[in-house]
């Protein structure tokens, strides 16, 4: 066997460090449209990533052990294995996710039941060729150590450039089944490599190994994406409800979760209970006078779309996805001429304008158990405090569960204590046994003239203010903590069980 140069043990150090970390941002990615993006996803992707590395360097580390030809010769089979594993992981994920997730209903198993079949695989052969070319670059270098340094250092240097590449170029850009097409290419080519090193010429089965890997590559990059648009914070999709095919209504689907529906010809008209509170609430609040709002948040842009349409006053949306704000334009007759459209973090957006006002503030950051703890901390709602005019009104809507509350006692807590005067306003009947529970927080200098709304949502509802006498018994039972920015752990709060 040729003696392998240690340029060439850096260089596949690093490719191969650099693809697998690429499939590791991809993993969050494509399983978002199943189990969404939160902390649970993230931790599931990392945990299950790291464990098939290991597991990998583990058996690359006994590869290692045999002559270099023989170890090279083996870990250019491992590689191919990573570039067929890295080729179906999406079919998998696919075709494993309904079942799966009907089997595995608590939240946190689903996730990493699901990360695990699809993602382990291609992790733990992606694993292996570390020890191997380190201990081929040791010995046979006069430097070992220096030798050591740089095949670590490489592999560091991938780890970032793979991560950089996938969050701000490959995914928004080609879309995480042509991302994974490319990483397995890449290491079908590094696979090549090592035969060549390996001195290996079985040209049938290597050059045989490699097309069906590309092929396996190439259909799954020619499968349609479940999203409409990739964009580098969802995967999002629009969906036809409507009845009647000459009365357009919309879904807008971000990620896994259904954000706002829209109808065409009903833009006033609010199709959900939160969005039909925040509406509601505020108008009622502020009269038939014109008012200045702010959306944290937009979405389907149902809510400005319906002032707009009303003649209420100047609007401004901070959507930090311009994708989103598209696709509200596009699907959900949304006017951006209607609104002053910021493409920032909302928070953000508040913070760089100290001189604005508005009478109106719209905190909309719910959804499901992933929610921005940024947008829900004392120091926020202080800064939205300052940012209202002295008569005005922040409403926030919030999830939690009938049996639970936590979440609620939190951030009542949390806005108690910055504003003079907290509501909740929940529909008004008795609700199910666990069952998940939408309410608006309205927060202001004092309360308002009315504590029972009848909404249309679409059907009307009514809608009330919550005793305050239950809510000072919950927040007793409760004992909840005050989110601050150093302490905000709304993630267990919503998390399951």
């Amino acid at each position: 066997m040729t003696k392998a140069p240690l340029t060439l043990l850096i260089f596949l150090q690093g490719a191969v460090s650099a693809a697998s970390l690429v499939v590791e941002i991809v993993a969050g990615r494509m399983l978002a449209p199943y189990v969404g993006m939160s902390l649970y996803t993230w931790t599931a992707v990392i945990a299950v990533v790291l464990a098939g590395f290991s597991a990998g360097h583990w058996w690359g580390g006994r590869i290692a052990e045999r002559p270099a030809d023989q170890a090279l010769r083996q870990t250019g089979w491992a590689l191919m294995a990573a570039a067929l594993t890295t080729a179906v992981a999406g079919l998998l994920l696919r075709g494993s996710a309904g079942p799966l997730l009907a089997v595995f209903t608590h939240p946190v198993w689903a996730i990493t039941v699901l990360c695990t079949v699809a993602f382990f695989p291609p992790s733990f052969f992606a694993g292996v060729p570390a020890p191997v070319f380190a201990q081929i670059a040791v010995t046979s270098s006069d430097r070992a150590g220096r030798a050591l340094g740089a095949m670590f250092a490489s592999g560091a240097i991938g780890a970032i450039a793979g991560t950089l590449l996938a969050g701000f170029l490959f995914i928004s850009w080609l879309g995480s089944a042509l991302t994974l097409t490319i990483v397995a290419i890449c290491y079908v080519i590094a696979a090549l490599m090592c035969f060549g090193l390996a001195g290996y010429v079985q040209r049938g089965l290597t050059v045989g190994a490699a097309a069906i890997a590309l092929v396996l590559a190439g259909f799954g990059a020619t499968l349609s994406s479940p999203c409409d648009r990739e964009s580098r914070y969802f995967c999002i999709r629009t969906e036809d409800i409507a009845a009647n095919a000459d009365n357009p209504v919309n879904l807008m689907v971000l990620d896994h979760l259904a954000h706002g529906i829209s109808a065409r010809d009903l833009p006033r008209v609010m199709f959900g209970d939160y969005s039909a509170m925040l509406d509601g609430i505020a108008r009622m609040r502020m009269g038939d006078r014109q008012f200045s709002a702010f959306f944290v948040g937009g979405g389907t842009f149902s809510i400005p779309r319906a002032w707009a349409d009303r003649g209420i006053g100047p609007l401004t949306v901070a959507e930090i996805d311009p994708a989103v704000t598209q696709i509200a334009a596009r699907d959900f007759w949304f006017a951006p001429q209607s609104a002053t459209v910021l493409h920032e973090d909302a928070r953000r957006a508040l913070l760089i304008r100290p001189e604005a006002r508005y009478d109106v503030i719209i905190g909309d950051a719910f959804t499901d158990i992933a929610v921005p703890p940024h947008l829900v901390t004392q120091e926020f709602f202080e800064l939205v405090r300052d940012r209202l005019s002295p008569d005005g009104l922040f409403l926030m809507n919030v999830i939690d569960f009938e049996h639970r509350m936590d979440t609620l006692a939190a951030l009542y807590a949390t806005m108690d204590s910055v504003f003079p005067h907290v509501e909740v306003w929940t529909e008004q009947r008795r609700p199910e046994p666990e069952e998940r529970m939408v309410f608006v927080l309205a927060a202001s200098a004092g309360p308002g003239m009315f504590d029972s709304l009848e909404l249309p949502s679409p059907e009307p509802t009514r809608y009330g203010v919550l005793a305050d006498g239950f809510i000072q018994s919950l927040v007793a039972a409760k004992s909840p903590v005050i989110l601050t920015d150093d302490y905000a752990p709304i993630d267990r709060l919503l998390g399951p069980g």
